[in-house]
């Protein structure tokens, strides 16, 4: 299946111009995300390259189209930045507010199917769709193929087998995001670039770590878990999981379990978050056990939020990765836009993500303001 690279931000750019050694995946083998065909993290010249829509100029001919936007759940701190974002920049390419709906699915598929089938009752003219399972999407796909409407996947992945049923039947399907694989192998090497040394707190030649993971049913989730100590591993650390929790991406539940865990296992070096609303429970349960980020325990999170950005740049985090919700969002929208001109899509719109720590934080931070 093709897969093309979307452009990052200029300081995405920017920032891997700033890290070429210390921040590219690495080897193909131990960090390279399998279904990423081109990396951008080498050089800034492949941001130029690989567009995935032509950033269609704003024009009213797109004022009486209709959009429908379904949101997994509308609490998730990365997804409102996304559909914001998604809805002001379609707005600016000539979109009616008006035109445009998102709904809140409220983490249930089955309220999600039901948005859907009233979209496709009211005969938008694309969908665009996070879906609350990502296991679901061959049935939505049915519903809205069948429906005759184009549809775009955004930040949670359908399976290869269900992506290559677009190919194989040449539907106007699409999925925009990035490989969460290497989301995880970012956080995994922002550990493994302190040094063993200094991470290995008390000296046993094994790195003591708790898990807090998104939605099981995520691959997201999945995949950060896995490859977030598949890092360490490649780098040639010993492990040693306390815990593995579902915080299911909330900052409440997570602040919950990592108190648990620290009490239960005060030897604990590293937490790893699946994104950083729970980095930033984590974070509060660590304070409140006299812990101190940096000096006796280590924390990751994903998502680059700007809470959490503010907390890397204070040493309080020790680093995350950003998802970069302007370019993704963005991308969306133009692949709904080709659908609407009848230009079309690949089936696959990927981006990078970006490795953060102390070093780009604050140019991170100035980006989204």
């Amino acid at each position: 299946m093709k897969k093309k690279l979307v452009s990052l931000l200029t300081v995405t750019a920017m920032t891997f111009s700033m890290l070429v050694g210390c921040g590219s995946e690495g080897s193909a083998e131990t960090t390279q995300p399998a279904t990423t065909d081109t990396q951008t993290t080498q050089t800034t010249e492949t941001t130029d390259t690989a567009q995935t829509a032509e950033q269609p100029a704003a024009t009213s001919d797109f004022a009486d189209k209709k959009v429908g936007v379904c949101i997994y759940q509308f609490s998730d701190n990365f997804m409102t930045l996304f559909r914001n974002e998604m809805e002001n920049y379609l707005i600016s390419q000539g979109f009616s507010k008006e035109n445009i709906t998102i709904v809140d699915g409220a983490n249930d598929q089955a309220t999600q199917t039901n948005q859907i089938q009233n979209f496709i009752t009211q005969g938008v003219d694309v969908l665009v769709i996070n879906p609350v399972n990502s296991s679901s999407a061959a049935t939505i796909t049915d519903l809205v193929v069948d429906a005759g409407i184009p549809l775009v996947y955004i930040n949670r992945e359908p399976d290869a087998d269900e992506e290559a049923r677009w190919a194989d039947n040449n539907w106007n399907v699409t999925y925009v995001g990035c490989d969460a694989r290497q989301s995880g192998t970012y956080q995994g090497e922002i550990i493994v670039d302190l040094g063993q040394d200094k991470v290995d707190l008390n000296g046993d030649g094994k790195i003591q770590y708790i898990m807090i993971e998104g939605d099981p049913e995520n691959v997201d989730a999945q995949y950060r878990t896995e490859f977030s100590i598949k890092a360490l591993e490649d780098a040639g650390w010993t492990v040693d999981c306390l815990d593995d929790e579902v915080g299911n991406w909330d900052q409440a539940t997570a602040q919950q379990l990592v108190a648990n865990a620290l009490s239960a296992h005060p030897e604990t070096e590293v937490v790893f978050c699946n994104n950083d609303a729970m980095a930033l429970g984590a974070l509060q349960s660590i304070d409140a056990a006299g812990r101190k980020v940096g000096e006796d325990i280590y924390l990751v999170g994903v998502d680059a939020l700007s809470e959490a950005l503010e907390d890397v740049i204070a040493g309080t985090m020790t680093g995350t990765v950003f998802n970069d919700h302007i370019s993704q969002s963005h991308s969306a929208a133009d692949a709904a836009i080709n659908y609407i001109k009848g230009d079309g899509n690949d089936h696959y719109i990927g981006c990078d993500y970006v490795k953060v720590t102390s070093d780009n934080a604050q140019q991170i931070l100035d980006s989204l303001k």
